[in-house]
């Protein structure tokens, strides 16, 4: 069996730029915290409702169905705080609060 070496580099990437960690839209960001969020809860969201920088990444604001009820009117929902690195990456999530659907509340 031989031994395959890795090949000699002098540390000069010629002819190619260095790469870079390709920073994510809000809406990637987004996307990807309400993918992990509903591998958590199990749920699926409803949608964010606010989306905010932090010194650490972002902040978001999501609406997850609690209970379904019939009519729909009265399905319990409930919103979530996430917390996501700059890459989107989950950090943690806490229930802010729950309320009926049609359930108005000002901020």
């Amino acid at each position: 069996m031989t031994e395959q070496r890795p090949s000699a580099s002098n540390g000069h990437n010629h002819g190619s730029r260095p790469t870079r960690t390709a920073v994510p839209s809000p809406a990637q960001l987004t996307r990807r915290a309400c993918t992990e969020l509903a591998e958590m809860l199990g749920r699926e969201p409803e949608g964010v409702v606010s989306l905010e920088r932090t010194e650490d990444g972002w902040r978001l604001g999501v609406e997850v169905v609690e209970t379904r009820r019939i009519p729909d009117t009265a399905d319990v929902l409930a919103e979530y705080e996430v917390d996501v690195d700059k890459k989107g990456r989950l950090r943690g999530y806490r229930r802010a609060r729950r309320y009926a659907r049609g359930q108005v509340r000002d901020s």
